[in-house]
């Protein structure tokens, strides 16, 4: 009976998965109706000899199908109202080394994809439905494939558009995967924060938070793991994860599994010992206050730089009251002082990729702010995006000489220098930006001081 039941939310998740990957098809067809759509799946990548990276499907192609085996193409013929799946066809060498995997008639029933056929099809299939376009709208891989026997105009930055525009509003079952991928990245950040000890090495807490997702069954990070203990927090993408962890550090951990290929993104910051030193406490709840006051501003009309800005007023404010910046808020900001402290940017786009589509031609615009950002953009319902707020004592900064110079008058450097030794905090969640009122917040992770010392206790 139990069984039954589970066979039973096995088939209902399957047509649910058809269903989705099916409208978000049509909806590229309805954009690009003129011309036959062509994407590539990605192929295995040569790690070295004869050793593969571990395979992730293209970004695109998982959008529209949900297909993780690689060598596969999608065909759309818009008149015919045809999606036409491509599979390699394998032989018994590959089966005996890599095991089996769909064939036609197996793959139409996982996908929901009415016509499946061999790749070497695909040839005769471009020949036959050739004659009733002018144009193509193809990747790069794609048009590489099948240029020559389409002899198609390729509209392959048309499609790139359509597909940033389609992707940038996340529908509710793309929300959903991203909400597994949030709660089980959530779960292995508790664990690593749980589990942490003076002595151990950064990569032995790597070693629990990616155990905790693969227990979970997601097989998959959304970006390599930074495990930062001390001064490494002070670098931004640190990836070496070898130094030890010592009493009186903290601890900054940047991770995040995918789930269907879509990606959590997730910082947390906590002291090895269990608490807090009186500096951390400081700089911590200024980076806490910032992130907070940040998302709940993150509304439908609300430009992301415009709220990038925001987040710069409320760290130079709390660095202000530290004594380490001087003057007027608004100059430290567009001079830039503040940057020195906190020289990323507060948000960006989450989805399949960790730093996802920014929306297509239509969303983009000027950057109404003077202070460079990557991602900008007028918020929509749908979004989701990070709330990543951070500051940091980075010696190539604060012992930049033109910098120094620049920020005499701003900055007191003397102190700023006791300082190089702290590291950073970054706190960062994921949140959907929401119809009205404020974001739902995907991560569920202990921020609060209390509640992550807490959790921490040794």
């Amino acid at each position: 009976m139990l069984a039954n039941a589970r066979r039973r939310r096995k088939i209902s998740y399957n047509k649910r998965a058809m269903n989705h990957y099916a409208a978000l098809r049509r909806g590229l067809e309805k954009r690009l109706p003129d011309g036959l759509i062509l994407l590539s799946g990605g192929n295995p990548i040569t790690r070295n000899f004869d050793v593969d990276f571990a395979f992730r499907q293209r970004s695109d192609f998982l959008y529209l199908t949900g297909v993780e085996e690689p060598g596969c193409l999608l065909l759309i013929d818009p008149a015919k109202r045809r999606h036409t799946l491509f599979m390699p066809r394998l032989d018994n060498h590959h089966r005996v080394w890599l095991g089996d995997v769909p064939d036609p008639k197996e793959a139409k029933s996982l996908y929901g994809i009415a016509r499946v056929l061999y790749a070497d099809r695909l040839e005769s299939e471009l020949r036959r439905a050739r004659g009733r376009y002018r144009k193509v709208y193809a990747d790069a891989e794609a048009y590489k494939r099948a240029g020559k026997i389409l002899r198609l105009a390729n509209r392959g930055a048309e499609l790139r558009d359509a597909l940033d525009e389609l992707r940038a509003v996340k529908t509710s079952g793309e929300i959903e995967l991203m909400r597994r991928a949030s709660a089980v990245s959530g779960r292995a950040h508790m664990a690593a924060m749980r589990r942490a000890r003076p002595g151990q090495f950064e990569y032995e807490v790597q070693a629990v938070f990616e155990a905790e997702c693969l227990r979970a069954g997601l097989k998959h990070l959304a970006y390599p793991s930074i495990v930062a203990a001390g001064v490494n927090a002070a670098v931004l993408h640190y990836h070496a994860n070898n130094s030890q962890l010592k009493d009186g550090d903290l601890l900054l951990i940047d991770a995040g599994a995918e789930c269907g290929g879509y990606a959590s993104d997730i910082t947390r910051t906590f002291p090895v010992s269990g608490r807090f030193s009186g500096h951390q406490k400081e700089i911590y709840s200024i980076v806490l206050e910032t992130q907070k006051k940040c998302i709940d501003r993150a509304r439908p009309g609300v430009v992301s730089a415009e709220l990038h800005l925001y987040s710069m007023t409320i760290i130079a404010e709390g660095l202000k009251s530290m004594g380490l910046l001087r003057g007027d808020t608004d100059g430290l900001v567009e001079s830039g002082a503040v940057r020195l402290f906190y020289p990323h940017g507060l948000t960006h786009m989450l989805g399949l990729d960790v730093h996802d589509t920014t929306g297509g031609r239509k969303r983009r615009m000027a950057n109404p702010t003077k202070v460079p950002v990557r991602f900008v953009a007028r918020l929509e319902p749908g979004f989701v995006i990070t709330m990543e707020p951070g500051i940091y004592f980075i010696k190539a900064l604060l012992n930049d000489r033109p910098l120094r110079r620049k920020h005499r008058d701003s900055v007191d450097f003397a102190k700023a220098e006791q300082y190089l030794d702290f590291g950073g905090v970054r706190i960062e969640d994921d949140v959907v930006v929401q119809p009205d009122g404020p974001p739902l917040n995907l991560t569920s992770v202990p921020k609060e001081i209390d509640d992550v010392e807490a959790l921490c206790e040794r």
